[in-house]
């Protein structure tokens, strides 16, 4: 036998979002893995918990590892949390959970508060399909790439608000002016804002007003025009006709029209066209 991991979920903002079972769990452990010290002391300090502290990151996780695999080991329960929210979303946790199941001791999650079901549970949807990419590249090439790759299904995102403005205009630069955003930003907390518009429109919202808080972003799918549809099929056409290979036909369409690239190849390969 052998101690558990306990993954806990910690508020997003407003520290009354803890749950009963993740207070009594971080009481009952024999320590605590955490972020930053000083953001969960103030946590427990709140419910007045006096389980101990240790420093556990991303510059420090694999260092920690061995440590805590030999106190689980050796029948210590340990709690993990993250500053906000739930842990390994975005978060530490991952190196150590992957080694737990290698060595099958038990990983237990003790559920509660994150940024991304707090924005999708306030957010205008037409489906429940989407996709989680974390914090997206800074770099505009890989941005473009990543919102090629998931053009057809709704994108959800975290950002900074440093960098919040310049992502925007490059979906403005890759999707359109018109492309359709719900935007999160201090979730739970006493200024949030849960706003729904273009990317043109957020642009201007945050040009008068200096961005504050992390940023969660639902990027919607990319539209299109059946009309459209039509016409770029019957171009992917003649430029079949014409000899040009389907990775060059996919590349010349995907240039002129900023559609996903790996959509037409798609097309082509499953000779859908």
């Amino acid at each position: 036998m052998s101690g558990i991991l306990y993954a806990i979920s910690t508020p997003i903002g407003n520290l009354d979002d803890i749950t009963q079972r993740a207070l009594k769990t971080l009481n009952s452990v024999d320590y605590i893995l955490c972020e930053d010290t000083r953001v969960s002391s103030k946590l427990l300090s709140k419910f007045d918990i006096k389980s101990k502290l240790i420093p556990y990151h991303k510059f420090n996780e694999k260092e920690l590892l061995h440590n805590v695999i030999n106190d689980l080991e050796n029948n210590l329960n340990i709690a993990l949390i993250s500053d906000a929210g739930t842990p390994c979303i975005s978060d530490p946790g991952r190196v150590l959970v992957n080694a737990l199941f290698d060595k099958s001791i038990k990983v237990v999650p003790v559920c509660g508060p994150c940024a991304i079901s707090t924005l999708l549970s306030a957010a205008p949807k037409n489906n429940e399909e989407f996709a989680f990419v974390g914090f997206i590249p800074r770099n505009s090439n890989e941005q473009k790439e990543l919102f090629e790759k998931y053009s057809n299904i709704d994108t959800v995102f975290y950002e900074s608000p440093n960098r919040i403005l310049k992502t925007l205009q490059n979906i403005k630069n890759f999707r359109g002016a018109n492309a359709k955003i719900t935007m999160g930003r201090e979730l739970t907390k006493i200024y949030e804002e849960i706003k729904y518009s273009t990317v043109n429109g957020l642009i201007e919202h945050f040009s008068e007003r200096p961005p504050k808080g992390e940023f969660v972003i639902l990027l919607y799918k990319a539209e299109t025009n059946s009309e459209e549809d039509i016409n770029i099929d019957k171009k992917i056409k003649l430029l079949s006709q014409k000899g040009f290979s389907a990775k060059d036909i996919s590349i010349i369409i995907s240039t002129l029209f900023n559609m996903n690239k790996n959509a037409i190849y798609k097309k082509l390969t499953e000779n859908k066209l």
